[in-house]
């Protein structure tokens, strides 16, 4: 493919794309936000209102959530502090999985211009590739510590890679789309000095679980 066919392509590309891209993927709904990933809660300092060593028993919390408790993203003590995907922008260009169809429906023969190019079937899937690698927004995982109030104490949190556009020409750049909910428990207080009283709750804690170039 000459360079002026392919800089007709991507002129033509980059059009298509920002006429739709307010359109979103997916109407977000997670509980309890819809900002993701969730924003650290502001916890009262006083340590009275932190659970007791008694309150703290593996096997009873453990009985108490049940067949919620997810150890591919739950933790009950602290994990090695590594990323599970790279945060490196160039990892965006190692595109995995099938073409989305938006990209396999994409009409690369028009041209702004009403002309058509003509381009072959290997060439065609070598360019759609190019743009599904450079396009591509993985999940970046990595351990948070939901404090003492929580249990289990550590989430494997999802966060879009944002820091650099994933489109061309620049503009877009990776979003959240969809979520999994996993179910915690979380110690709650209710009442004042003697007359509080504390007991551990079911919450549900959103994770981002897809993230897609978007505007």
């Amino acid at each position: 493919m000459k360079a002026s066919e392919a800089l007709l392509i991507y002129s033509f590309w980059a059009a298509l794309l920002h006429r739709s891209c307010c359109q979103p993927y997916l109407r977000l709904r997670p509980s309890p936000s819809d900002n993701l990933p969730i924003k650290d809660i502001i916890e009262h300092p006083d340590p009275e209102y932190d659970p007791k060593e008694q309150d703290m028993d593996d096997r009873a919390l453990r009985k108490k959530l049940g067949s919620h408790f997810d150890p591919q993203f739950m933790s009950v003590v602290a994990p090695a502090q590594v990323n599970f995907s790279s945060p490196d922008p160039l990892h965006r260009f190692k595109g995995s999985g099938p073409l989305p169809n938006e990209l396999k429906k994409l009409d690369l023969g028009e041209t702004p211009y009403g002309t058509r190019l003509k381009m072959g079937k290997k060439a065609r899937r070598k360019f759609l590739q190019w743009l599904w690698a450079y396009t591509y927004c993985p999940v970046l995982y990595t351990w948070k510590d939901l404090g003492i109030r929580f249990w289990p104490r550590y989430i494997k949190e999802g966060n879009c890679f944002a820091e650099t556009s994933c489109s061309f020409p620049e503009g877009m750049y990776c979003k959240p789309v969809k979520s999994v909910t996993k179910t915690f428990l979380r110690w709650y207080c209710q009442g004042w000095s003697r007359q509080k009283y504390c007991t551990w709750i079911p919450v549900q804690y959103p994770i981002i679980s897809e993230c897609k170039c978007s505007c």
